[in-house]
């Protein structure tokens, strides 16, 4: 039984490295990162390899809930270590697991919130999914389809384009409004104001 006070684990995916922190695959350390900011904590590292935040959400002292902030610094296709072994050593059930990631099928900056489902071919989710079943919160972050016949590993391993970064610090912080409206008001009132 979980109360009130029990965390939320939230994992943002990503790559592991500098070369990789502009990267597409890398929208969810960006959202982790802007929550973090928002909490007024700093990431440190963990022994189940992933850097993590702990805080609460809200304005300070509002008792909001509280939450452990993870990036995984495995790469994407292992993610699932790491946050397995945060969720066991928090004793996170998986009911309070959310995950950010970016999203091939939905066009750039478009965000789906949903709870369980495929992996869609996403490596991250993928093996996530392999250690802890399906039945965790998605905040899918869009970044669309490589233009013509670009290969898809590439496209997401590269930095988003000029037009993109105009735009990408608003959704951004779109998204981690919407991982606060998730944990706050609910999937449905947070699929209402965010799913575009």
């Amino acid at each position: 039984m979980t109360t009130t006070d029990d965390p939320w684990l939230i994992a943002g995916l990503g790559n592991p490295g500098p070369q990789y922190a502009a990267n597409r695959h890398n929208v969810g350390f960006m959202v982790a990162d802007l929550l973090a900011r928002r909490i007024g904590g700093r990431f440190t590292s963990h022994k189940s390899r992933a850097m993590l935040c702990e805080g609460r959400l809200g304005a300070p002292g509002a008792g909001g809930p509280r939450v452990l902030l993870a990036k995984p610094m495995t790469f994407m296709n292992v993610s699932g270590g790491p946050v397995t072994s945060l969720s066991t050593f928090y004793r996170v059930p998986v009911s309070r697991l959310v995950v950010i990631h970016d999203e091939l099928d939905i066009g750039f900056g478009a965000l789906r919130l949903k709870l369980g489902g495929g992996d869609n071919g996403h490596n991250g989710l993928k093996s996530i999914t392999a250690s802890l079943g399906r039945e965790y919160y998605r905040v899918r972050f869009g970044i669309g389809r490589p233009p013509g016949r670009m290969d898809v590993a590439a496209f997401v391993l590269k930095d988003f384009s000029g037009t993109e970064r105009k735009e990408l610090d608003f959704l951004v912080d779109r998204a981690a409004d919407a991982v606060e409206a998730l944990l706050t008001a609910g999937l449905e009132k947070a699929q209402g104001a965010y799913n575009s």
